[in-house]
């Protein structure tokens, strides 16, 4: 068996470390970064997080999940939120505390209240109502357009924080 040039076999290796990156990003992890202050104290501006883009192809998501999803009134924006209302149920905001179908939901993330309302609504099938933790400061389901993520929408569960090094872990 002939042996390869060092050239080739350096240009081998890079190019399937390029096919290999390529493929993990597409359908496995990609990591994102936190340009703003709405899930703070959760993640902090300029954390970096990873997100698991095959896991909602095995599993429901759930109410709580800190999740990276495509901007229903700009799909070209990702956002990092919060799931707090899943399809069917009734979402509402007295006074800055949430209820889901009328039941006060506890929300030991949120440390940053604020005083609005929001009246009952219906979160439609494979849609998800998204709330940022940093309730005065999040531009999320209460203000936009589309109030709604589809879940075709969400791109999977934020479920590492990579940087910055000292905070390093799972965010809750």
């Amino acid at each position: 068996m002939a042996v390869k040039p060092w050239w080739r076999e350096t240009l081998e290796t890079v190019l399937w470390a390029v096919a290999l990156a390529l493929v993990l990003r597409t359908f496995v992890v990609q990591s994102y970064w936190i340009p703003s202050g709405s899930m703070i104290p959760t993640l902090q501006i300029r954390d970096r997080v990873m997100a698991a883009k095959f896991w909602y192809r095995f599993s429901e998501p759930q109410r709580g999940q800190i999740v990276v999803f495509k901007f229903p009134d700009d799909p070209k924006k990702d956002f990092v939120k919060r799931i707090i209302g899943l399809p069917g149920e009734t979402v509402e905001i007295r006074n800055g505390a949430v209820y889901v179908n009328g039941e006060n939901l506890n929300e030991p993330y949120v440390r940053n209240h604020d005083s609005m309302s929001m009246e009952p609504t219906i979160v439609p099938e494979k849609h998800y109502f998204m709330l940022g933790d940093n309730r005065p400061n999040s531009w999320d389901g209460r203000f936009w357009d589309h109030r709604f993520v589809s879940r075709d929408e969400l791109r999977g569960p934020a479920f590492f924080r990579f940087w910055p090094l000292s905070r390093i872990g799972i965010p809750k």
